[in-house]
């Protein structure tokens, strides 16, 4: 019978928890994103976030980008939103379906390479694509490769999570303490 007692307070403990996220998530709320590029001559990491609340509305359901940082592979230079070509009004997030049949968050952002602006290479992610292509030849696309996302939990997933495991540990401690006083 001492168990029940346990067992309830780890069920409330996990309720509590679990309904905390869920009051977050359902409200508008700072969504974020990581995302990765991969092409046969540039790979890269990257973030992006972005509020949720303009993705409901059915007649554009697109959403500026808040914050977005991007690095590639063995580059110092960090490219952000404000790198983008029509930036304030991109980058922007849209829901699309992938080649995969999924439907996911995408990312819109055409930028200028930083590190030799000299060149004239603008890279372009739409989607699951990534294209490099020239601004000044008329050849068009240089290289593409792919782009995957993947988001990034709230912390108070985190917590809700944190306080279930910890009050399971404290409960299925013994008390040491009262022994010893009653010996």
């Amino acid at each position: 019978m001492k168990l029940v007692p346990q067992v309830v307070l780890v069920a409330a403990s996990l309720s509590l928890g679990f309904a905390t996220v869920d009051v977050k998530s359902a409200s508008a709320a700072i969504i974020n994103y990581a995302f990765t590029v991969e092409s046969p001559t540039a790979k890269g990491k990257g973030f992006f976030t972005f509020d949720n609340s303009t993705l409901n509305n059915p007649a554009n359901p697109t959403a500026i980008v808040k914050s977005l940082s991007f690095q590639f592979d063995g580059d110092s230079n960090v490219y952000t939103e404000k790198n983008d070509v029509n930036y304030p009004d991109f980058p922007i997030v849209y829901s699309t379906i992938f080649s995969s049949g999924r439907r996911s968050l995408a990312l819109s952002y055409l930028f200028d390479d930083q590190a030799n602006p000299t060149n004239s290479i603008r890279y372009e992610i739409a989607g699951e694509d990534f294209t490099i292509f020239s601004t000044t030849s008329s050849g068009g696309e240089i290289v593409s490769g792919t782009v995957t996302y993947s988001q990034v939990p709230e912390p108070t997933t985190f917590v809700g999570a944190g306080i279930a495991l910890g009050v399971g540990l404290m409960l299925s401690k013994k008390p040491s303490s009262i022994k010893k006083l009653k010996v």
